[in-house]
């Protein structure tokens, strides 16, 4: 196993593992919970010392079990990524949800709760709200920041636009700047490289990418004209709602299947390729993974350090064509 490597977050002091341990569609909800911690547990053995997770993924048992997960080692040793806008319950209630002032403020107190924590690592804005005004989020964000609440703040899913608005506004008031962008990206999903990247470079934020391996999808277990396997992400109700309910597209499995002899030349994994493909960026500071056995988090850790070469870039961009 290759030792695990660390990057700086865009361009703040904080180090953390080129790959992270998410917990999206997993931990408390389609995970049992000992296997839950035990893949967190993993992870720390392996030197990741990442992990991120949302207020409402699994509308806040992710956060109880990542916090569950971590608590028997010293706080210092990890780093913990949550986020904020997602309404947290189906009521009539107009203020449970965007990025509001009173909404921040109170998921955030809630989030530290479920995660048993005196602090977050990194907060972020789970995506962009056009009905707060952007200097209220973002004074909002600065306070929690002051108060020691927030150690780092950071954004998913937002335009070059927002981003750019954001930045300027950070700048202009002296107020705490974004260090990370947590967007879409892999080999399916590339749209990030036009001008987020190139902007988020600028301004010193890092990429943490979530979805690198595209739901499973390049891990190369589906096979085309074959249905999924039983265990696996589009053969779950509970977790194909983003693989089109399971209903995958033959010629895409196709295109995929040719990235094997890649991987086997370079004596990777299909998983290891996919990520070490987004960790080519220099502007990626970690690749957040999504686990529901110990030995997934052993075969992804494995990307980390790794190294591809032109000809296997070159390689990947012609199988995908």
């Amino acid at each position: 196993m290759a030792e695990m490597k660390y990057r700086r977050l865009g361009n703040s002091g904080l180090k953390v593992s080129e790959v992270c341990l998410g917990s999206w569609l997993t931990y408390g909800n389609a995970t049992e919970d000992r296997t839950a911690i035990d893949c967190i547990e993993r992870a720390y053995e392996l030197g990741i010392n990442f992990f991120d997770t949302a207020n409402v993924y699994a509308r806040g048992k992710s956060e109880e079990m990542v916090g569950q997960g971590l608590r028997k080692f010293p706080r210092d040793s990890y780093v913990v990524a949550t986020k904020v806008y997602f309404p947290m319950n189906d009521g009539p209630m107009p203020n449970n949800k965007g990025l509001s002032r009173k909404h921040i403020i109170e998921q955030c107190d809630a989030s530290l709760k479920r995660l048993g924590m005196d602090y977050i690592d990194v907060y972020q804005c789970h995506r962009y709200d056009t009905e707060t005004p952007l200097e209220e989020t973002l004074r909002a964000l600065d306070d929690l920041v002051t108060q020691g609440k927030v150690l780092y703040i950071g954004f998913s899913q937002w335009s070059p636009v927002q981003i750019a608005d954001a930045a300027a506004m950070q700048r202009a008031f002296s107020l705490d700047k974004f260090v990370s962008s947590q967007p879409y990206y892999n080999m399916l999903g590339r749209d990030v490289e036009k001008d987020v990247i190139p902007l988020c470079e600028r301004e010193g934020i890092g990429q943490i990418v979530y979805s690198p391996l595209a739901q499973g999808l390049l891990t190369g277990k589906y096979t085309p004209g074959q249905p999924p396997p039983a265990d696996s992400r589009a053969a779950d109700p509970k977790q194909n709602m983003f693989l089109n309910g399971g209903k995958l597209d033959s010629a895409q499995l196709e295109r995929i299947q040719k990235l094997k002899p890649i991987a086997e030349q370079c004596g990777l994994s299909m998983a290891q390729l996919a990520l070490a493909w987004c960790l080519r960026q220099k502007n990626v500071s970690s690749v957040i993974i999504g686990a529901s056995r110990p030995e997934q988090v052993d075969d992804n850790a494995g990307a980390a350090g790794v190294t591809l070469s032109p000809e296997t870039l070159k390689a990947i961009d012609e199988a995908l064509v």
